[in-house]
């Protein structure tokens, strides 16, 4: 990435984490919650993945076309999902995404921009107008969920006479809230976690 080697495994390690910690969900909760559960550590040790330093780990030349296989099969299932629920539109938008990086991280898919995302600070790659509106929406999705979360610490809710729980959980509405599967805080900042880590991939293509 261009912010070098640390910045990269620091992604990694985020992502990582929180995979691991939905991966802990899909034990408890409802069907739908486990499902939700199982799609977002997917995603989550997929970035990580992604985001090991290419100085540390080059990965094959096949590992892309597994990733854009992979997620490109998670946004058609997001897809079928969405019939239930829009809630899965998120889930839908992160796997074309995903697809997206990987086509654009494929040798020779960007020139020398390859591997912009995977350790190299190489040129631009990918559609810049595509790219564009991938981090618009990330960053409009990272300042509503950092918004549902920041109550929480502050103190608001008890001031007004309410706990905070309650005012993170009255967010259902949102883009966070009515994200499925466990409505807690720490659920939610695992997903805050991730947007702002897709945020700063797209940054790098």
């Amino acid at each position: 990435m261009h912010g070098g080697a640390l910045a990269g495994w620091l992604l990694m390690a985020l992502c990582a984490v929180s995979g691991a910690y939905c991966l802990l969900r899909t034990r408890t909760g409802t069907p739908q919650e486990r499902r939700t559960a199982r799609g977002e550590a997917l995603m989550g040790f997929g970035m990580a993945a992604m985001a090991v330093p290419a100085a540390v780990l080059t990965p094959p030349e096949g590992a892309w076309a597994v990733y854009g296989v992979v997620f490109g099969a998670a946004a058609l299932r997001a897809l079928w999902s969405a019939r239930h629920g829009s809630h899965h539109l998120h889930h839908l938008v992160g796997s074309l995404a995903m697809v997206y990086m990987a086509l654009t991280m494929a040798p020779g898919a960007a020139g020398a921009g390859g591997h912009a995302g995977h350790g190299a600070a190489g040129g631009a790659g990918g559609v810049p107008l595509l790219t564009g509106v991938l981090l618009v929406y990330y960053a409009l999705y990272v300042l509503r969920s950092a918004g549902h979360l920041i109550p929480a610490g502050t103190g608001v809710a008890s001031f007004a006479g309410g706990s905070a729980e309650g005012v993170v959980r009255g967010g259902g509405g949102g883009v966070v809230g009515s994200a499925t599967g466990g409505g807690t805080e720490l659920t939610m900042a695992c997903r805050l976690t991730m947007g702002i880590a897709m945020f700063a991939m797209l940054l790098t293509l």
